[in-house]
C-alpha cells in the first residue's frame, strides 16, 4: 500500500491531502455514531449527562465543523508541510521500526499534554473565554463530533500542541498519520459523552478520557478545571482537578452507601 502511494503521489500531496483525508476520515467516522447514540438512546445507561443535544445543535456542529475543516486545517496542513520537510519528515521506505515510532508517538502524547494544559488554562482566563473559548463550551453537554467544535483562533491556538511535537522531529509520514489518527481518537472519546466500562480510564490510571473532560464542560468556566487534554497529572499537580475528585469522592461514597443498604 505505502510502496502504490508513494509511487504515485507526491511527498505533498501525501503529506497535505492525504492527511486531510485521513483525519477527516477517522474523524467522522469515529464521531458520527454517538450522534446516533444519543438521539436513537442507545446505550443511555452509559451516557454521563441525562441531557441531550437536539437535532438542530448537532447540525449546526457538523455544518461548522466542515467550514472550520476546509478553510482552517486544511491551509494549515499546506502552509505547515515546508516546516516538516525541512525537519526531515519523509514518505520513502523503509519504515521507522516500531520501536521509533512508539517512542516517538509516546513523545508526542506527553508534549501535546503538557502545552495543551496551558495553553487551555489561557483560554479559561475571562477576555479569551468570552471571545474565543466559549465557542468550544457552546455544548455543556458534548459529544464526539464538537471535540473540534472550536473558534478558528483556538483551532490555530491548541492545533499548535497537535503538531508541535512532529514539527520537532520530523517523523516519517506513517508515524504522522499514526500519531494523528490516535490524537483524533483520544479527542473524540474524551467528548463523547459516554462512559464505559472498557473506557481507557478504567484501565490506565494516568488516562482522562470521557468521565474526566465531561466535568470540565458541564461547569461554568471560572471552576471548570480538567484542563489537560489526555492524561490527568498536570491537573493533579497544579490543582486543577480538586472539584472533579471532590465529586468523585461523594459520588463513591454515596453508592457504597447504597451498596450496603441493598
Amino acid at each position: 500500500m505505502l510502496q502504490y502511494l508513494i509511487t504515485n503521489f507526491s511527498d505533498f500531496q501525501l503529506a497535505c491531502l492525504g492527511s486531510f483525508f485521513l483525519h477527516e476520515s477517522v474523524f467522522f467516522l469515529s464521531g458520527l455514531p454517538f450522534i446516533f447514540f444519543e438521539r436513537a438512546g442507545w446505550l443511555s445507561k452509559y451516557k454521563i449527562q441525562t441531557k441531550n443535544n437536539t437535532p438542530a445543535a448537532q447540525e449546526k456542529c457538523i455544518t461548522r465543523l466542515l467550514l472550520y475543516h476546509f478553510g482552517v486545517n486544511l491551509p494549515v496542513m499546506i502552509f505547515s508541510y515546508p516546516v516538516f520537510k525541512f525537519m526531515g519528515m519523509r514518505s520513502t521506505l523503509p519504515l521507522p521500526s516500531w520501536k521509533v515510532m512508539s517512542t516517538q508517538i509516546l513523545f508526542y502524547f506527553i508534549l501535546e499534554d503538557f502545552v495543551f494544559y496551558w495553553g487551555h488554562r489561557i483560554l479559561h482566563t475571562k477576555w479569551l473565554y468570552k471571545h474565543v473559548h466559549s465557542v468550544h463550551h457552546e455544548y455543556a453537554t458534548p459529544f464526539g463530533l464538537t471535540s473540534e467544535y472550536a473558534h478558528p483562533a483556538e483551532i490555530l491556538f491548541l492545533g499548535f500542541a497537535t503538531i508541535v511535537g512532529p514539527a520537532i522531529t520530523g517523523p516519517h509520514l506513517i508515524t504522522l498519520w499514526l500519531w494523528m489518527v490516535l490524537r483524533v481518537l483520544e479527542t473524540v472519546e474524551a467528548h463523547c459523552g459516554y462512559h464505559f466500562p472498557w473506557s481507557l480510564s478504567n484501565l490506565l490510571p494516568l488516562y482522562g478520557g470521557s468521565d474526566f473532560h465531561d466535568y470540565h464542560h458541564r461547569l461554568l468556566y471560572t471552576k471548570s478545571g480538567n484542563y489537560s487534554s489526555t492524561f490527568v497529572y498536570m491537573d493533579w499537580i497544579f490543582g486543577t482537578d480538586k472539584g472533579y475528585r471532590k465529586l468523585k469522592a461523594l459520588k463513591t461514597g454515596r453508592d457504597e452507601v447504597t451498596h450496603k443498604e441493598m
